[in-house]
């Protein structure tokens, strides 16, 4: 026995899925007519639609970063897709951010977990493939940081392309998470290495040393001078990659973790997280 599956039907499950209307329609002929299992239908024909699109690059995107209420936790996610069309879409981004608010109320350790936590009555990773499923794009969650600290800070930067969390030393009050934004700033347009010298590893320093002994030999310097001059090259490098090192970019008279100290005393940068649509 044939269902008939009516006009009104085929929308209530396009408001609930967002898929198209010919899709809906199908899904409910598929479940004859129940509506749970036309969304599962729904769910399995974006999972194949993700598949599919294994190989296609999603470059494009969205970078979500956060906090929680008391700027003790954040959480950066970043919603791949790939076209930059979806990624301006106003569903899309907003999908985003609620992906955002899920992985702060459970603290999400990992994507793979940020997945399985609970979305709208079903998980993330469900709503990851309706959202496929209506877009007809591959988009994933491909990157995901949390941190907490006494002070955590967050900022986004261009459009959703960059978005930063920094971890302060000193409970958070207006001016720290001021000081914290600037900082944040500061790091979406420069892009520090690190925190500070003793935060780079070790392997990226004597890389960095060997490349500038090198430079100097190939210049014609003597060998017993080469030592010397590359340490003034390292000096340089620290400056020009760490974050408390570098020029204040709102007062180059400054470095960072002077601006930082000049706001409340000892108060510095203890980590960071960027991440970049890319």
């Amino acid at each position: 026995m044939s269902v008939t599956i009516s006009a009104a039907d085929v929308n209530k499950l396009r408001q609930q899925t967002g898929a198209g209307m010919m899709d809906c329609r199908k899904a409910l002929m598929e479940s004859d007519g129940d509506f749970e299992k036309a969304i599962d239908y729904l769910r399995k024909q974006g999972q194949k639609v993700a598949a599919k699109r294994e190989d296609r690059e999603a470059k494009e995107g969205v970078v979500i970063a956060k906090t929680n209420s008391d700027n003790t936790v954040g959480v950066i996610v970043n919603l791949s897709a790939e076209t930059d069309f979806v990624a301006k879409n106003q569903d899309f981004i907003d999908f985003a951010l609620q992906v955002a608010d899920v992985a702060l109320e459970n603290k999400s350790a990992d994507i793979d977990a940020l997945k399985g936590a609970s979305m709208d009555g079903a998980t993330v990773g469900d709503k990851l493939m309706e959202v496929v499923a209506k877009i007809g794009e591959k988009i994933d969650i491909i990157r995901y940081e949390l941190v907490s600290a006494e002070a955590v800070v967050a900022y986004i930067h261009a459009g959703y392309r960059i978005g930063v969390l920094v971890s302060m030393n000193k409970t958070a009050n207006e001016a720290i998470i001021d000081a914290g934004r600037d900082a944040a700033m500061q790091i979406a347009a420069m892009n520090p290495l690190a925190v500070n010298a003793d935060s780079i590893p070790q392997e990226t320093i004597d890389r960095e040393k060997a490349i500038a002994i090198e430079q100097i030999k190939a210049e014609g310097k003597p060998e017993e001078m080469a030592e010397k001059i590359a340490m003034g090259k390292m000096n340089k490098f620290f400056k020009d990659n760490t974050l408390l090192e570098q020029p204040f970019v709102k007062d180059n008279n400054l470095t960072v973790g002077k601006y930082l100290s000049s706001v409340e005393n000892e108060l510095t940068v203890t980590d960071f997280k960027r991440v970049a649509v890319g």
